[in-house]
C-alpha cells in the first residue's frame, strides 16, 4: 500500500501558493502525475488539507 503525504495551509485554509508548494513537494517525494489528489474541504468549500499517494504502481 502506498504512503500518503499530507499538506495543510499555515492558516485555516490553503492559499494557491501553498497548494503549488505542496504539489512540488509531492513530486519531489516521488508522486507521479497520474495520482489522485485527496482533499479535505471546509464547509465553505475551501481547501484545508491535500494528500497524495507516493510509491510504486505495484503497491496498489
Amino acid at each position: 500500500m502506498p504512503s500518503r503525504i499530507k499538506f495543510s495551509g499555515a492558516e485555516k485554509d490553503m492559499t494557491l501558493e501553498e497548494l503549488e508548494t505542496a504539489i512540488q513537494h509531492a513530486r519531489n517525494a516521488g508522486a507521479k502525475g497520474d495520482r489522485n489528489v485527496y482533499a479535505v474541504l471546509s464547509t465553505s468549500g475551501k481547501i484545508k488539507e491535500v494528500g497524495v499517494d507516493i510509491g510504486d504502481d505495484t503497491d496498489y
